[in-house]
């Protein structure tokens, strides 16, 4: 079980460091050559995700995290496809023989984290899994420095991180590109969707309805990132839903008999 939850605070708080996140100028060449990779080989990325139902530039930065990019490691740890894994998780995939493929080990490790579980993904769901995927350490015990897995290269990050397992260093800077700010290039890159617009594709087309429709789950969720909101998630956007869609956004949904537009 994770030791952090994804709360209403927590989600304010992702959605505002991305907004405001800036790559740094020094860094964006070693930035788009790691973009140009994984816009290279996103297929493969898709492939993978598909099987799990997770974005497959989530698959990219995990990826990029873990092995540089490299398709003969596991995406677990790094370690490589020509045995099980050594390092924690150790022995991974449990099944088949080794050499494994990079998608076999890539599935394996995306389910043992429970990825394939998550039901919707939001930006802020996205930077909460890709954070939980490295650890809570930062956020639980050194809460001055966010964390650079996600953050490094940008404005968000300085200096601070683990420098091996359970050891703290108040001085060193990580040389790795953070997740957050790769998919921050890929989206001003429009390699994929602006992950920080506050009203998700998915659900601007919906309506106001008397029953569950598709993606209603969708919207109701991210109404409740809100202060104030407070909706049951059952797909069905009905009065409350509208009215949370007033307060939010100023206007009714679509065919709601109170709008101007119905």
């Amino acid at each position: 079980m994770p030791s952090v939850n994804l709360t209403q605070t927590l989600s304010a708080e992702y959605l505002e460091l991305f907004q405001t996140m800036e790559i740094k100028q020094s860094r964006f060449d070693d930035v788009d050559a790691i973009v140009d990779k994984v816009v290279l080989n996103r297929a493969v990325y898709e492939d993978v995700s598909e099987q799990l139902g997770a974005p497959w530039y989530f698959v990219a930065a995990i990826h990029n995290m873990e092995s540089s990019l490299r398709f003969d490691r596991h995406l677990h740890n790094g370690d490589p496809l020509t045995s099980r894994t050594r390092h924690v998780p150790a022995g991974r995939p449990i099944d088949g023989n080794p050499p494994f493929t990079w998608q076999v080990s890539a599935q394996d490790a995306l389910k043992l984290r429970r990825i394939d579980r998550v039901s919707h993904w939001s930006l802020e769901q996205t930077l909460y899994q890709l954070e939980g995927y490295n650890g809570w350490g930062y956020r639980l015990h050194h809460m001055h420095v966010k964390s650079p897995y996600l953050w490094s290269f940008s404005n968000q990050y300085v200096r601070g991180k683990y420098i091996a397992d359970g050891t703290w260093s108040d001085t060193a800077v990580s040389r790795q590109c953070g997740a957050a700010v790769l998919l921050k290039r890929l989206e001003q890159r429009d390699e994929i969707p602006a992950l920080g617009d506050r009203i998700p594709a998915n659900v601007v087309p919906l309506r106001h309805a008397s029953e569950v429709i598709e993606h209603g789950e969708d919207l109701q969720r991210f109404l409740n990132s809100f202060p104030g909101i407070s909706l049951r998630v059952d797909g069905w956007p009905g009065d409350k839903t509208s009215d949370a869609v007033k307060k939010v956004f100023g206007f009714f949904l679509e065919g709601d008999p109170r709008s101007d537009n119905a």
